[in-house]
């Protein structure tokens, strides 16, 4: 049966995976991700590419997560960030605001310029931190499901004893729940 997998069996190797520093700028976290994202062979980005980059530290452990969403949320705060962020990014005030001054608005001038300078942003600044420690490779794949659910995250690191070996995806546990019905 598939969900009697290990954890192993269907992980993410490290190796395989996107890494980055704390000290890494976003602009480079997100190129390296890109890479990882896109085919190397035909160049085509595609829905199947890695959505996370594991933040280790000098050691190699992991000390945090980015992901699409907090990628956004610092590259295009105007749309994805809070009320004070986006106003603070287009260089509007509160008053200007609630002035309903929106045919003033410049939202789009300086979208460019706008995503180089956030994406000078270190990752230590932005990243998710890590809280607990992640999954065993030898788990049951049911067990790390649970965990999934339970934690409420699309992603799960993967220990081999106190060594990061991989990552654990949601879409990794889709397909071997799938793959139940395609036999």
């Amino acid at each position: 049966m598939p969900l009697r997998r290990k954890v192993r069996d269907v992980m993410v190797p490290l190796a395989d995976y996107a890494t980055t520093t704390p000290d890494s700028l976003l602009k480079d976290a997100v190129l390296e991700m890109r890479k990882i994202y896109c085919e190397v062979e035909t160049g085509e980005c595609t829905e199947a590419g890695h959505r996370t980059s594991l933040v280790l530290d000098a050691n190699g452990n992991l000390i945090g997560i980015i992901d699409f969403r907090v990628i956004l949320k610092t590259l295009i705060p105007e749309l994805a960030g809070s009320l004070g962020q986006k106003l603070s990014a287009l260089g509007v005030s509160i008053a200007f605001a609630e002035a309903d001054a929106s045919h003033l608005d410049e939202s789009e001038a300086g979208f460019v310029e706008r995503v180089l300078k956030y994406s000078e942003t270190k990752v230590s600044d932005m990243m998710l931190k890590i809280h607990g420690k992640g999954i065993d490779a030898d788990s049951r794949l049911i067990d790390g499901l649970r965990m999934m659910y339970k934690l409420k995250v699309t992603i799960i690191p993967v220990y081999d004893g106190e060594e990061l070996v991989g990552v654990l995806r949601d879409s990794d546990l889709f397909l071997a729940t799938a793959n139940i019905l395609a036999q």
